[in-house]
């Protein structure tokens, strides 16, 4: 796996493998088994993987959020999986490379950013939105992966390729569950052992086929500390806190 850290290193690279297609993964590190199901399906479609880590300080509406993902990161333990995933290339940029315009550049949606997720974290698409545009920008990518535990997310990064004429393929990729039902997050390790327990009832009833008002209130019943259950684009999205961790999750409505 070819390592590259720096922007100049990279653009190098990418102009030899021009006729080559590129499946990119942009991730934020402390990475699960949701992450290499991503990469094995863009391994499967592509002839050069790249998966990028970078912990963006301009999506996190809550600082200790923020904290906490730079104290899990293990780059030394997401490299090794990396590699075992047959990925080609890992972009390790930093904010000074990413950020030259000190953020004052944003790219902003003004419709379905604002509910659920964007509602409860003022900015975050917003950083999200950005981030991933420059990401695209440097890797000019032929297809991007995204999981749908992220529901809104993708929809919004394939609202903006669209609407901006970017000539890439955002490619979703389901949910993938531990064996008792909870979608893999990096968030679930900051969980205790009795609130990891807990947290696997919040993926059963989303799933329980009750209404959403129905679900809202079993969860509340069963301690959850509920932000939105909301059935929107075929979905139904749900997000919750357990302790100070906070967990999202989607189902598809038949």
């Amino acid at each position: 796996m070819n390592i590259v850290t720096d922007i100049n290193s990279w653009v190098q690279f990418r102009k030899s493998v021009q006729n080559k297609t590129i499946g990119f993964i942009p991730t934020m590190g402390n990475l699960h088994a949701g992450h290499l199901s991503l990469c094995r399906r863009a391994r499967g479609k592509n002839d050069i993987t790249v998966v990028s880590i970078f912990i963006n300080p301009y999506q996190f509406d809550q600082a200790e959020d923020f904290k906490q993902y730079q104290l899990a990161q293990d780059l030394t333990q997401d490299q090794t999986l990396l590699e075992s995933a047959g990925i080609d290339v890992l972009f390790l940029p930093t904010a000074e490379m990413l950020y030259q315009d000190n953020y004052e550049f944003q790219i902003i949606e003004t419709a379905e950013s604002t509910i659920l997720e964007g509602a409860h974290r003022p900015g975050h698409f917003t950083g999200v939105l950005t981030i991933v545009l420059k990401l695209c920008n440097l890797i000019m990518p032929t297809r991007a992966y995204f999981g749908e535990k992220d529901y809104q997310q993708y929809l919004l990064v394939k609202k903006m390729v669209q609407a901006l004429f970017l000539p890439i393929e955002i490619i979703a990729c389901k949910t993938v569950r531990d064996s008792d039902g909870l979608a893999y997050s990096s968030r679930n390790t900051r969980l205790t052992l009795e609130e990891r327990k807990q947290a696997a009832l919040f993926a059963e009833i989303l799933r329980s086929g009750q209404n959403a008002l129905q679900v809202e209130k079993i969860l509340l019943q069963l301690g959850f500390a509920v932000e939105y259950v909301a059935d929107c684009w075929g979905r139904r999205l749900a997000a919750i806190k357990l302790g100070n961790v906070r967990l999202i999750d989607n189902i598809e409505i038949k």
